[in-house]
């Protein structure tokens, strides 16, 4: 990636919150929908950090976070019961109170029937002062923004709903494009010295490699029986990218190498 893009790119963190992450219960899938919500926008995911219902660890994470980027989106514990305290560690972490959001009382008033609205479920309209509510079209209960920090659900449905009262809050920036060459029957092993001299030549550019097969390929999505390498590029520039492709291409393909392009991504 070029310099100047690398350096006005916004960048971005995500905090997990919950002990059913940590304890294996639960698989998180919002750090992969965080991910490719957050690279169309041109914004760099740096770094996640995953947090036990701990309020020391919480606030501790966040402020770490939010110091060192542009914007932290935390996922989970904003629900209805006693473990859900992620409302008071932001609360904590930016020295303000938690009161209940009179908007986010009439959401919750409004949803439930008269004597369904009970003290644990009214918890869910507690919000850090100064805080903005983040709209959930598929539960109601809001998640909210407190300065460069989004504290969205745990739910993968709800979290991802919110991203769309997210997304016009935030400052964009330039795209990265991808590129994958799919090298079948090498181990990266074999192509690592091609590589090295792709990136050495093209420094502003990002290149890795990720085997597939070997236990590993149909997570990847690749037949159970293949073995082999995808050689990614990416970068902000598509000229630069799409040079770096055809470069590497033609190098692979001089020393015998098969390859096939995947679509870009």
């Amino acid at each position: 990636m070029s310099q100047t893009a690398a350096e006005t790119a916004p960048t971005a963190a995500v905090l997990i919150i919950g002990d059913e992450i940590l304890s294996g219960r639960t698989r998180d899938i919002n750090l992969h929908t965080l991910a490719r919500f957050l690279a169309p926008l041109g914004i760099d995911l740096m770094e996640a950090r995953v947090v036990g219902d701990r309020q020391d660890q919480i606030v501790a994470a966040l402020n770490a976070l939010r110091a060192a980027h542009d914007y932290v989106f935390t996922t989970g514990g904003i629900g209805p019961t006693h473990d859900d305290i992620t409302a008071d560690a932001v609360g904590a972490a930016f020295g303000v109170a938690v009161r209940e959001h009179p908007e986010a009382l009439a959401l919750l008033e409004r949803r439930y029937a008269p004597g369904e609205f009970n003290a644990a479920r009214r918890r869910m309209a507690r919000v850090p002062q100064g805080g903005l509510l983040i709209a959930n079209p598929v539960s109601d209960a809001p998640g909210f923004q407190v300065e460069n920090v989004f504290v969205m659900a745990g739910v993968p449905k709800i979290m991802e709903a919110m991203l769309d009262d997210v997304a016009p809050r935030l400052r964009t920036g330039a795209p990265v494009h991808s590129r994958t060459l799919r090298v079948s029957g090498v181990g990266e092993g074999a192509v690592a010295d091609i590589l090295r001299a792709a990136a050495e030549a093209r420094p502003h550019l990002s290149f890795g490699s990720y085997p597939f097969g070997f236990g590993a390929g149909q997570a990847a999505g690749q037949g159970s029986g293949e073995v082999g390498t995808q050689l990614v590029i990416r970068g902000r520039d598509l000229t630069e990218v799409d040079a770096a492709e055809h470069d590497l291409s033609e190098t692979l393909r001089s020393g015998g190498v098969e390859i096939a392009v995947t679509s870009p991504h």
